[in-house]
């Protein structure tokens, strides 16, 4: 096991020098950069220094050098720990993704636990009263939980709020503490804002995992085993929880390696909709704007995750299900 762990640690390395290689081409391809796009909303308001204004900040950031060079330079000082600057914010991208990634595993980390703490259990009692009321609800539900988007069910939530409480559920935090520094008013005020994001973003997953639970459960019910578990007079509760649900559970904690990356990016797009101050809007802004260092650090953020989610979940299905090993 513990040569099988080193050996997927050796095999990150180059996968997540790849995908950096591959995302940063990928954000150079486009025409121009984001002094580009810089310099149009300059003339646009009017400003006859903008070209001198532009070249200063070419150089300040080089950008009049080659892109392999800009690279190789941001990878040495990424190792670092040295991100670089956003074009965008002048500030250092370090200081931005630490500014929201606090709020982004906050809110990611509550709607995961929503998602799985309802969907699971549903799941398993959907499948063990198949072709029951309750289960043809349950199905019904999901189906639109799964084909429902998220940002479409903020926008529900939004007009509902402001409909019949008057009250528009956006943001993290009240005005009072939006720009306020941290303190123990600040959490409470967090917990109470901090459900209605949650909540939206779990609906979707939650639907998902009914889904996934339910078909998997149905298929690992009719398994010899289960049937000699029941011919051995083990209470229905312990066949269920104990030796079916054990096996039927192995894609979902694959699916939960994979989501270790939406712990850091959050919902994107549920996050503009509702004004969260989290890290998935930011990305998407730098990925328009071409803020090469910014969206590209989040870039290798998410493929650390995504591969180091994945080694998690191998692991913990050695857990869950004792017959697997790596030896």
């Amino acid at each position: 096991m513990l040569r099988y762990i080193i050996e997927r640690i050796m095999a990150m390395i180059p996968t997540v020098l790849i995908i950096a290689v591959l995302g940063f081409i990928i954000i150079e391809l486009p025409p121009g950069d984001y002094l580009t796009y810089y310099l149009h909303d300059l003339e646009s308001q009017g400003n006859m220094n903008a070209r001198m204004e532009i070249q200063n900040l070419r150089m300040r950031y080089a950008l009049d050098r080659p892109a392999y060079e800009r690279f190789f330079n941001w990878v040495a000082n990424f190792a670092r720990g040295d991100f670089g600057d956003s074009f965008a914010y002048r500030k250092p991208v370090k200081q931005l993704i630490g500014e929201r990634l606090l709020l982004t595993i906050a809110v990611s980390l509550l709607s995961m636990a929503l998602a799985w703490g309802i969907g699971i259990p549903i799941g398993v009692y959907s499948a063990t009263h198949q072709y029951s009321f309750g289960d043809h609800l349950i199905t019904t539900l999901a189906l639109i939980g799964v084909g429902v988007p998220g940002f479409l069910l903020a926008l529900v939530f939004l007009v509902a709020g402001f409909q019949w409480f008057g009250y528009a559920p956006t943001g993290l935090f009240s005005p009072a503490f939006e720009g306020a520094s941290w303190s123990l008013s600040k959490v409470v005020d967090l917990l109470k804002h901090i459900w209605v994001p949650a909540a939206i973003v779990a609906i979707s997953g939650t639907a998902g995992l009914v889904r996934t639970m339910r078909a998997n459960l149905l298929d690992v019910l009719r398994v010899n085993y289960v049937q000699a578990a029941r011919a051995k007079g083990l209470s229905e509760a312990k066949v269920i929880w104990k030796h079916a649900v054990r096996t039927a559970i192995h894609p979902l904690v694959m699916s939960l390696g994979m989501s270790l990356a939406f712990v850091v990016s959050g919902s994107e797009i549920t996050g503009i909709v509702l004004n969260l101050p989290t890290t998935g809007p930011l990305y998407l802004q730098a990925v328009r704007q071409q803020d090469t260092y910014l969206a590209g650090t989040f870039l290798i953020l998410l493929a650390l995750m995504l591969v180091i989610g994945n080694l998690l979940a191998d692991i913990l299905l050695v857990i869950v299900d004792p017959r697997i090993r790596y030896d």
